[in-house]
């Protein structure tokens, strides 16, 4: 069955960094297709008014429509040529430009919503990760608002097919485990890790030390959910033509630490891809601490999140 991924791309480093992982992960995902997206810059609303009134501003305007429909043409068929070049047939690379409407993460998403995509890819902006959290980009404005799409972060230059998939056993990783195993079906070559961060009762925000006998309660729920949940998730995935020795199970110790777990594991393991939820058992929201713990620091690796 065909993938859609929505590439959403300027002229910047970040996005060139995007279009290589694109191109990297169809080793992983097979029968992609690829849709280039580019929202043209905004147009004065006063040009718009004059435009209305005057002859000569609607020549302007429309000038100033042409020159923004062909530089956005000339960006995506440099971006389609590079792509060919790394190997991507040319009829599964399709190019789209609208001039913006709505704002730059609404006009993608709506975009990406209309058409049904599988995921939304982009390259991460901004001068450092904290600045791009707590300032504001078009990069975390995507991410914080696509509630349907899954979206994909890149980050740096990801030179491993590697995938990790954070698990805790709660609804959101069966979703997660649903995109996963739909992008990789019917790939012999894939490997996928499903990693376990074992959970504390101090994620309970408790005001002081949990006692020894509340630690073993969370500790045996904790254990008793995974295995619970373990065996299912692998059925789903060998059902889509994933045998049983590409999937492996690990679990580490994370407690209130989850997200540098997740980050540290990878690491050490080279993955390129780790793949996480939403929002977990505990139904901490997205932007929470595990999922900006990784946003932020995520490095030459990219991050897929699942609504």
């Amino acid at each position: 069955m065909e993938k859609k991924i929505l590439l959403a791309v300027d002229d910047s480093r970040h996005s060139r960094n995007a279009i290589r992982y694109a191109v990297h992960v169809s080793s992983s995902v097979k029968n992609l297709h690829y849709v280039l997206f580019h929202v043209q810059p905004a147009i004065s609303l006063f040009l718009k008014d004059e435009a209305k009134k005057s002859l000569t501003a609607k020549s302007e305007l429309d000038n100033v429509l042409k020159k923004n429909d062909q530089s956005a043409r000339r960006l995506l068929e440099n971006y389609r040529d590079e792509m060919a070049q790394m190997g991507i047939v040319p009829d599964r690379i399709e190019m789209v430009t609208r001039t913006r409407n709505l704002g730059l993460a609404k006009d993608i998403i709506d975009f990406g919503q209309n058409r049904n995509f599988d995921a939304i890819l982009v390259g991460r902006r901004g001068l450092s990760r904290l600045q791009e959290m707590y300032m504001g980009s078009v990069t975390s404005n995507v991410l914080e608002h696509s509630r349907v799409i899954p979206v994909w972060l890149v980050d740096g230059d990801v030179t491993t097919t590697e995938i990790l998939l954070a698990i805790d056993g709660s609804e959101s990783s069966l979703r997660t485990i649903d995109h996963v195993r739909f992008m990789i079906s019917n790939n012999s070559e894939v490997h996928l890790t499903l990693l376990h961060v074992t959970s504390s009762a101090r994620n309970f925000n408790l005001d002081q030390e949990p006692n020894p006998e509340l630690e073993e309660i969370v500790a045996r729920g904790d254990t008793a959910n995974i295995e619970q949940f373990y065996p299912h998730a692998k059925q789903k995935v060998k059902e889509v033509g994933i045998s049983e020795d590409q999937i492996e199970m690990k679990t580490v110790k994370g407690g209130r630490q989850a997200g540098k777990a997740i980050l540290d594991f990878a690491r050490k393991g080279n993955y390129g891809t780790i793949v996480i939820g939403r929002r977990g058992i505990n139904k901490a929201f997205f932007m929470g601490s595990v999922s900006r713990y990784i946003i932020n620091r995520i490095s030459n690796r990219a991050l897929w999140i699942v609504p």
